[in-house]
C-alpha cells in the first residue's frame, strides 16, 4: 500500500466546496473513521485511487455495477449513444426498448415511468399510492431506507443509520406524523397499525430483501402476509426494488418469491451505471401519471439516451444463460470464506445472503430486523 497523499489532498480541497467533501454522506467514512479515497478509475472488480493504490470493489457503486467496473459492452453502448447526442428533452427509441424490457421481465408492471434515481421513483410511488386511494399515510419499516424524500427519512436506514442520524433535520412534524413504522418482518405490528388506522393508509413500502440496513431475508410468509393486509384494508402495496431489481434473479424478488405488488420502484442495475429510475405497475394504477392521469410528475432528463443505453446493455449481458448462476456462486464463496476467517480467530459471526446480496453481524444471534 503506498501513500494516500492525493486522495487527503483531493479530500481537504473538497471540504472547502461540497459539504462534507463529499456528495452523498455514505462517502464520508464519518462511520468507520478515516478518509475516503478517491477513485481515478475502474476495471473489472478492482479500482484504482489517486495515489495509485489498487484495492477489489465489494461496493460497485452501491449496487449498479453487477456486471463490474467499464463492462466492454456497456461502454460500447454509452460511447455509441453518445455519438448522437446527450439529451434531447424529447423521446427516444432506446428509451422505449428500456420500458418494454422491464414489463417483460417483471409481470407485476404493464406500465412504467422512467426516473433519474431510486429516491424519484420511491417518491413518486408514494405519490401515485396516494392519488389511487385518496389517504394520506404509509406504513415504513425500521432501518429500511428509500430515499430521501421527506417521508422516508424516519427511522430510516443507509447513511442515516451509519451517521447516527435517523431522523432528518428540515423534515415538517406534518409529514412525519403520516408515515406510520414497525418493525421488518413483524406482520402483526403491521395489522395493529391498519386497525388502528382502517381507512388512512394509501401503502405498504418495503424492500422485499432489505438491504440498506444490511442484508436481511423475509421470513417465511412475510410479504405474502403483507399482500394479503393491504388488500383487506384497501391500501397498495410498494416493493421498493431499487437494489433488488434484477439483483436475485432476472426481474427483482417479488420473481423469486411470487409476490406481486401494486407498484414496483427500481433504479441502480437498470441503468448500469449511470442515474436511472423507475417506477411501475398495472395499467390501472399507471394511468393515473400525467399526462393520462391527474398525478404530475415529471424530469428533464429523465429517460436519459445515454442512461438507457447502459441499462439497456447491462439487462441483455444478465439475461445470458448462467449469469445468475454465477452470482450466486460467487456469493457463496464469499460467504464461505467470511466464515471461515471467523472461525479461525473465534470471531462470532452471522452471514445474511442471497445470491449475490450479502452483509455480515458480528453476533451470533439471528438477525432479523434493525432491533436484531
Amino acid at each position: 500500500m503506498t501513500s494516500r497523499l492525493r486522495s487527503h489532498a483531493l479530500y481537504q480541497r473538497a471540504a472547502q466546496v461540497i459539504p462534507g467533501g463529499v456528495n452523498s454522506p455514505v462517502r464520508s467514512w464519518k462511520g468507520v473513521g478515516g478518509e475516503p479515497f478517491f477513485v481515478v478509475r475502474g476495471q473489472g472488480s478492482r479500482v484504482w485511487d489517486a495515489d495509485g493504490n489498487v484495492y477489489i470493489d465489494y461496493v460497485c457503486s452501491w449496487g449498479p455495477l453487477i456486471l463490474g467496473h467499464a463492462h466492454p459492452r456497456v461502454v460500447e453502448a454509452v460511447a455509441h449513444a453518445l455519438s448522437r447526442g446527450t439529451s434531447f428533452g424529447m423521446p427516444t427509441e432506446a428509451e422505449v426498448a428500456l420500458a418494454e424490457a422491464i414489463c417483460q421481465a417483471i409481470p407485476s408492471v404493464e406500465m412504467v415511468r422512467l426516473v433519474n434515481s431510486g429516491t424519484e421513483a420511491t417518491m413518486s410511488a408514494l405519490r401515485l399510492a396516494r392519488t389511487v386511494t385518496g389517504r394520506p399515510k404509509v406504513i415504513k419499516f425500521a432501518g429500511g431506507y428509500h430515499g430521501h424524500a421527506d417521508a422516508f427519512l424516519v427511522r430510516a436506514g443507509s447513511g442515516a443509520l451509519t451517521l447516527g442520524v435517523p431522523d432528518s433535520a428540515g423534515v415538517p412534524p406534518s409529514v412525519a406524523q403520516d408515515t406510520l413504522v414497525a418493525p421488518y418482518n413483524d406482520l402483526e405490528r403491521v395489522e395493529h397499525l391498519f386497525s388502528a388506522f382502517p381507512e388512512e393508509i394509501a401503502g405498504v413500502i418495503v424492500e422485499p430483501v432489505a438491504g440498506n440496513m444490511g442484508v436481511v431475508l423475509p421470513k417465511p410468509g412475510f410479504l405474502e402476509g403483507l399482500r394479503s393486509l393491504t388488500r383487506r384494508y384497501g391500501a397498495l402495496l410498494i416493493f421498493d426494488e431499487v437494489i433488488t431489481g434484477f439483483r436475485l434473479c432476472y426481474g427483482g424478488a417479488q420473481n423469486l418469491f411470487n409476490v406481486q405488488p401494486d407498484i414496483t420502484c427500481l433504479g441502480k442495475i437498470i441503468g448500469g451505471g449511470l442515474p436511472v429510475g423507475a417506477y411501475g405497475g398495472p395499467r390501472e394504477v399507471m394511468s393515473q401519471v400525467a399526462p393520462l392521469g391527474p398525478m404530475y410528475q415529471a424530469g428533464t432528463l429523465s429517460g436519459n439516451p445515454l442512461a438507457v443505453s447502459a441499462g439497456l446493455a447491462t439487462l441483455e449481458v444478465l439475461r445470458e444463460p448462467g449469469t445468475y448462476q454465477r452470482l450466486d456462486a460467487l456469493g457463496a464463496r464469499l460467504e464461505e470464506g467470511l466464515r471461515e476467517a471467523a472461525a479461525e480467530v473465534e470471531v462470532p459471526l452471522v452471514v445474511n445472503r442471497i445470491g449475490s446480496m450479502l452483509s455480515l453481524f458480528f453476533t451470533t444471534e439471528p438477525v432479523e430486523n434493525w432491533e436484531g
